[in-house]
């Protein structure tokens, strides 16, 4: 994997198309290549924007406030969503050929590979604007509008398509991606529904990429991060590439978590969360005054990532009520740390309250509160890993702020490499 390819491809295909498309019709490549130099890196971008949106910044309703996933459930959307996405662009690639003849165009795979992920470009990169405030749909879909365009352009070249029937071919190819990507929301939104009961479904655009000619980014923006993942999937590129010649499952198989893990842990292949005993240790037996009531620990796996989560549950006879929440985020630590250099800070005031996010040192920090209710939530990320969230109904904020602290933070902080196995 090529990242300064990547880079200077996308960039083309968005900025001048008619010239680009000629050129990647004409270029020798196979499904896996495409995928391997391309595909994987790109279709990654949209689900970590919404693993970061979803978990850190939440979704604002109007009436119910705003709603954030649990770390768990977000980090099932989002490993679902990009699996979906890889396999969805070799199955809208099938529909391509498959219409082919009724277009009078020329049945082609790996042509037709390269029609849907390379028109998909603009749809990947858009699916970032998540993250902006106020206008991110307006981008996503903007992302979406032009990569129909960009299909419209390239069908006559890769698919050697006549001109007068591109719009009939992208139309009908545009409906299938529809019905293609419903099928794909329904399947992601289910197993959010499963994983988080009660709780609803989920610098510039190429700053994220490292230089290979010695050159690089600043350690104040995206670039860094991003550019450690693209070197991460450019060695686990290679490992699948040397997997598939074998044609042993179990390599392949092997081969495509160390894929996923470069995409999310961060620079390393695979990371052992912490063991629900040792999770559950680092819950107080009592909060300011309230007693535990009760309290669970667990370890989850999906496709070979993990992630622990310990809770418990403190009230007393006054009707004060307090969730604490303690997450490692083991193998999707990576999304952590691209989530901190994100850096978006929030301030809003109303007349019952406040919500606001802010670093704090290393740390990323999250509180709301609302007077009228008595009723708050503050979270922090602990070394780009560890999340601890208390929230519930009782006096002030500052009792949400101490149970906290009541955490032992430096211990977990003194846990950020642990189980962390390098490529």
């Amino acid at each position: 994997m090529d990242v300064n390819k990547i880079i200077a491809r996308a960039k083309a295909i968005l900025l001048t198309p008619r010239t680009e498309w000629p050129v990647i019709a004409g270029e020798a490549a196979t499904t896996q290549s495409i995928y391997t130099e391309y595909v994987l890196l790109l279709a990654a971008l949209p689900s970590i924007a919404a693993f970061i949106k979803g978990t850190v910044f939440g979704y604002n309703t109007f009436i119910l406030g705003t709603y954030r996933m649990s770390v768990g459930a977000g980090l099932t959307s989002a490993l679902t969503s990009y699996v979906l996405s890889l396999i969805g662009i070799f199955v809208l690639a099938l529909v391509i050929d498959a219409l082919a003849p009724t277009f009078g165009a020329t049945k082609d795979r790996v042509q037709a590979v390269k029609t849907a992920a390379y028109a998909y470009t603009a749809g990947w990169i858009g699916g970032i604007g998540v993250l902006v405030p106020g206008i991110g749909t307006l981008i996503a879909l903007a992302g979406g509008i032009y990569g129909i365009y960009l299909l419209y352009l390239g069908l006559p070249h890769t698919m050697k398509c006549p001109a007068e029937k591109a719009t009939g071919y992208t139309v009908v190819t545009l409906i299938a991606a529809i019905v293609l990507y419903a099928v794909i929301g329904a399947v992601t939104g289910g197993i959010i529904a499963r994983t988080a009961p009660g709780g609803p479904g989920a610098g510039g655009l190429f700053g994220g990429v490292a230089s290979r000619s010695g050159g690089g980014f600043d350690g104040g923006g995206l670039g860094g991060p991003l550019a450690e993942v693209a070197n991460n999937l450019e060695k686990a590129g290679k490992e699948m590439e040397e997997a598939q010649k074998s044609g042993n499952a179990a390599d392949q198989a092997a081969a495509a978590g160390k894929v996923l893990g470069a995409v999310l842990g961060g620079g390393a292949a695979q990371v052992e969360s912490l063991s629900p005993d040792r999770m559950k240790a680092f819950l107080p037996a009592a909060l300011g005054g309230m007693k535990l009531t009760e309290s669970s620990a667990s370890r989850n796996s999906a496709m070979g990532m993990q992630v622990s989560e310990a809770s418990a549950r403190y009230s007393d006879d006054a009707g004060r009520n307090l969730n604490l929440e303690i997450t490692d985020m083991g193998s999707a630590k990576g999304l952590m740390g691209l989530a901190a250099w994100v850096n978006v800070e929030e301030d809003k005031r109303t007349q019952t309250g406040y919500e606001k996010t802010y670093k704090q040192g290393e740390n990323m920090i999250h509180e709301e509160w609302d007077n009228t209710d008595k009723r708050g939530e503050y979270s922090v990320v602990l070394a780009q890993r560890f999340a601890v969230k208390a929230n519930g109904e009782v006096t002030s904020i500052d009792e949400l702020k101490s149970a906290v602290s009541s955490v032992d933070l430096a211990g977990l902080v003194a846990l950020r490499n642990e189980g962390v196995k390098a490529q």
